[in-house]
Formats: C-alpha cells, sequence, structure tokens
C-alpha cells in the first residue's frame, strides 16, 4: 500500500517542483497567501516546506516571515556549471571503476528511454515535456549510479536540482541544431568502453552546451537570454 503524504511534503513537493520549472519566478517575492488559497495547503505545511526550501537553496528568506525565490544568473550558472562538472565527473569516474554488467544494463536501459522521449511538452512547445526531465534525471543517475561514495552522490544530487531551474529556461530559446541523443550516446559508449577522461570530457561538454543556451550573447533576445528566459512567464 501506498504510504499517504503529509500535507507538508505535499506542500514541499508542488511548491519545489514550481520551483523547478520556474512557475514561481525567480526572484519574485511569494505569496503565502495566494499558494494555501489555490493550492488548499495550511499556512503551517507551506511555511515548514519553504523553510526547507530554503536549507536547499531554493529559496531565501525575505525578512523576518517572508520568502524569496532564489535569483538566478549568468554568474551564478557559470560557477554552478563548473562546480557540477567537477562532482558529477568525479562519480563518473568511479561509477567506471566501480560499475558491473548491472550498472552497464541500467546505463543503456536509460539512454534507449531518454532517447524516445519528446524534449517539448506535446501541448505547449515553449516547455520542457515533464516525462523528458524525469527521464533525463534518471539516466544521469543510472550514469553515475555505482559510484561508491555516498557523499559525492549527494552533492551530485544537489547541484543537479539546483541545475535543473536554468535547464527548464533553455527550452525557448533551443533551435534544434543540437542532437541530444547523440551527445547522450557518446557518453554511454565511453562508459562502457571504461574510458573515463574521454567519458568526463564528452559530460562536460554537454552540461557546458546546455549552459551556453543561456550565457552566449548572440541568442539574446533585448537583454541577456538568462534574463529573457525568465522574465513574467514569457519563456514557462
Amino acid at each position: 500500500m501506498t504510504k499517504k503524504l503529509s500535507l507538508t511534503e505535499r506542500a514541499y513537493r508542488q511548491l519545489r517542483d514550481d520551483l523547478l520549472t520556474c512557475r514561481l519566478v525567480p526572484g519574485a517575492k511569494i505569496n503565502i497567501k495566494d499558494i494555501t488559497e489555490t493550492q488548499g495547503f495550511s499556512l503551517g505545511a507551506v511555511r515548514e516546506a519553504l523553510s526547507r526550501l530554503t536549507s536547499e537553496g531554493f529559496v531565501t528568506q525575505d525578512d523576518a516571515r517572508g520568502f524569496r525565490v532564489t535569483p538566478i544568473s549568468i554568474g551564478d550558472l557559470t560557477d554552478l556549471v563548473r562546480v557540477r562538472s567537477d562532482i558529477e565527473g568525479q562519480c563518473l569516474r568511479r561509477a567506471i571503476e566501480k560499475g558491473g554488467l548491472d550498472w552497464e544494463a541500467s546505463i543503456v536501459s536509460a539512454a534507449h528511454k531518454l532517447g524516445k522521449t519528446p524534449t517539448r511538452d506535446p501541448r505547449e512547445a515553449a516547455r520542457l515535456n515533464e516525462d523528458y526531465a524525469d527521464a533525463h534525471a534518471a539516466f544521469h543517475h543510472a550514469l553515475v549510479a555505482a559510484c561508491d561514495s555516498p557523499w559525492l552522490l549527494k552533492m551530485r544530487d544537489w547541484l543537479y536540482a539546483q541545475s535543473e531551474r536554468y535547464r527548464y529556461l533553455t527550452v525557448p530559446l533551443a533551435h534544434g541544431d543540437r542532437d541530444l541523443v547523440h551527445e547522450h550516446a557518446q557518453i554511454v559508449d565511453a562508459a562502457l568502453a571504461r574510458d573515463a577522461d574521454r567519458a568526463e570530457a564528452l559530460l562536460t561538454d554537454h552540461l557546458m552546451a546546455t549552459a551556453r543556451l543561456l550565457i552566449d550573447p548572440q541568442n539574446a533576445r533585448g537583454g541577456t537570454d538568462i534574463e529573457w528566459a525568465a522574465g513574467a512567464d514569457r519563456a514557462l
């Protein structure tokens, strides 16, 4: 029997999803009253959920009683991608060293599912398909699952979640000239070949390619891409 989630846990999951997908706009003040009225959560449940999200870095305390969505910036994105590349690269190296046949099979399976899942929401092309987001997370998790360091994996999971806010914003900026299936396949091939140097380099290139959609000024539309994509629900 599936365990029933507490009201606080439900509020946490809903708010976290809204933060990751930027439905709660970066930098915006969070209106707790509106959330309780529209989502049906109690005031206490929402406050507890926001406190937890503050500890995870998605929310900041605006004043003694208020909360604000953590802002995004090119500087933050650049630093985040560098650190994530370092940590996830270490996880991947250790997974390649320690992983067995089950690890290899899980990577191949996750890559196959990811490649067969549409990137964009079929109902709204400017939005990321939630099924793709789940498959993408499963793929990156499968790559590092054999890593034997729980602390590295915890840090990697946290950095992945922080990166998701930025990745959701790249969807309206992607113009179809990037072959994600090929990028993922190259990483898989290198991992299965136990070529840790190549696998880590390909992973870093993969992460940086996503970040460049927001960083590259050639894509800017009246300001930096990150400003355009995050602005007032124009992108999401």
